[in-house]
């Protein structure tokens, strides 16, 4: 024990996330480190209410950066340029034996950009990769300059880095796949996913903007199907600061929610849920390791829309399709995000019919795609930032 305290005299780690999800990655991460290097080794940065119970003394609390929308993101500019020069400047005052950022990249990466320029001699890794293989590919060669590993959390983005001549990329895996357990039904819950009426899940996002512009859509849809007769009991998980939001907007929905608040209940109804109509984003993956069959959708402003249309290179934007190579499940963008488009391919997912068990299937496959072993991994993580360290920057 001694001697490994006195490996980690002086070893100080500078860690940057500014979003919940990012967060928790953060926290699992720092509780690894500190098993290898003990308890000299010393963290600062930048994380939320996980990494402070990990020892993190946060430079800014990071709701200062809950931020949605290109406008919004124009009218904070300023407060968040100085935020990232305020970040910067801790780094380098700091000098940390390793910079970890962690997603969030149109704020990590500027910050990792300006220490790299200021001292190239602190190795930096990038925990959770941009989406360079959706748009904008030229980010991954322009990281060779400033990141000297990524840790990839699906597994065709290391190839996607090959093909893109980025930095080295490893998988490390999904946090989801250390969440099986909390995810797949037990006995109980398994009578209550084939019982009647069946349980219908609705997952309008978890920003203010998201819901904004799926709730009336998705109640429209909901309604619909009621209206054609389908019956069905209707849960929406959703998290403590967006109550009141949701609250007002399913009002005068004509199939009232059942509203769940936090991340245990969500699992809860997740694994007792027949089908779900969901925005697109990880929520895909959790339905899909949970055994949910799914219509997703996705809308943005007009504006979003069209830059996104011009940028976007891949064939969907659902994580699970993206894993497993191939549009098992369905979705709807946009102008197609209709509540006649989404009733109808909803209905058949709450029986039992060939479209829902061709979701099943696919999701039956998924596990073993994004499997990395008995590994979990926050280890995996933890041993490619301790390596990097280690050896110092990528030449």
């Amino acid at each position: 024990m001694a001697a490994r305290a006195a490996n980690a005299i002086g070893r100080r780690i500078f860690l940057v996330a500014t979003e919940e999800s990012g967060d928790r990655l953060g926290a699992g991460l720092m509780k690894v480190l500190r098993q290898r290097l003990g308890d000299a080794v010393q963290f600062e940065g930048v994380g939320g209410r996980a990494m402070a119970r990990q020892g993190l003394n946060p430079l800014f609390p990071i709701e200062e950066l809950s931020i949605m929308g290109f406008a919004a993101v124009i009218k904070q500019l300023p407060k968040i340029l100085r935020l990232i020069r305020q970040t910067a400047d801790a780094v380098i005052a700091t000098a940390p034996d390793i910079l970890v950022i962690i997603d969030s990249p149109d704020f990590t990466h500027r910050v990792a950009r300006r220490v790299r320029a200021r001292n190239a001699s602190i190795p930096i890794v990038d925990y959770v990769s941009p989406t360079v293989w959706a748009w904008r590919p030229g980010r991954a060669r322009a990281m060779l300059r400033y990141i000297d590993h990524v840790l990839a959390l699906l597994p065709f983005e290391p190839d996607a880095y090959r093909r893109l001549h980025g930095p080295p990329c490893s998988y490390i895996g999904h946090p989801l796949t250390e969440q099986l357990a909390s995810l797949r039904p037990n006995a109980a819950e398994r009578a209550r996913r084939d019982a009647e009426p069946p349980l219908l899940l609705v997952l309008p996002g978890s920003r203010r903007g998201e819901v904004r512009h799926h709730l009336e859509v998705f109640g429209q849809a909901l309604a619909r199907l009621r209206a054609e007769g389908a019956a069905f009991d209707l849960v929406l998980p959703t998290m403590p600061h967006l109550v009141d939001t949701i609250g007002a907007g399913v009002a005068n929905w004509p199939v009232a929610p059942k509203i769940v608040v936090g991340e245990q209940d969500k699992r809860a109804a997740f694994r007792s849920a027949r089908a779900a109509l969901a925005k697109s984003g990880t929520v895909t993956l959790e339905l899909a390791l949970s055994g949910v069959p799914m219509v997703t959708a996705y809308r943005v402003s007009a504006v979003e829309a069209f830059i996104l249309r011009r940028a976007i290179r891949v064939s969907s934007v659902i994580l699970a399709n993206l894993v497993l190579g191939r549009e098992a499940i369905p979705e709807f963008l946009q102008e197609n995000c209709t509540p006649e488009n989404l009733a109808r391919a909803l209905r058949p997912l709450l029986s039992d019919t060939p479209e829902r068990t061709t979701q099943l299937e696919a999701f039956a496959m998924l596990g073993a795609k994004m499997s990395v072993g008995g590994t979990p991994p926050s280890v995996r993580a933890a041993d490619i930032v301790l390596a990097t360290m280690r050896t110092g920057r990528r030449q």
